[in-house]
């Protein structure tokens, strides 16, 4: 089961219980999170969002806040004296995935529904036998 979640404006593949790295959030170490802009779910189903699943929601708890490797920068213009080194290191947090939540609530509104499609098939196979 993994699931398809927007978290600070990215898209991640998550599971249950892996850790990974994004974008600088809000928030104190063993903070608990809960995202429920989730994009696409696989369950034995593929369920996807227009433009998300209602009902499902990724939680996460905040492990570290990290800085990631610096980056340089360097520019430099031949023959002309102009060379100019920069570097940058982005903020970043490490979370783990508690949970991915609201599954049970598809599974029953799949079983009320089913019941309906099948008592419409019967009234449709009804109609073209007594034609």
């Amino acid at each position: 089961m993994f699931a398809i979640v927007e978290i600070a404006g990215l898209q991640y593949k998550v599971e249950q219980n892996q850790k990974l790295f994004v974008n600088r959030l809000k928030g104190d170490k063993g903070t608990k999170v809960s995202f429920d802009k989730v994009l696409l779910t696989v369950n034995g189903a593929i369920t996807v969002g227009a433009p998300a699943v209602s009902g499902i929601t990724v939680d996460v708890e905040i492990l570290d806040h990290v800085l990631a490797d610096k980056v340089i920068i360097f520019k430099k213009k031949r023959r002309k004296g102009y060379a100019k080194k920069n570097g940058h290191r982005q903020s970043l947090t490490q979370i783990i995935v508690t949970g991915i939540t609201g599954f049970d609530s598809e599974k029953k509104e799949a079983k009320k529904a089913a019941p309906k499609k099948a008592a419409k098939a019967e009234v449709t196979e009804t109609s073209e036998t007594a034609e």
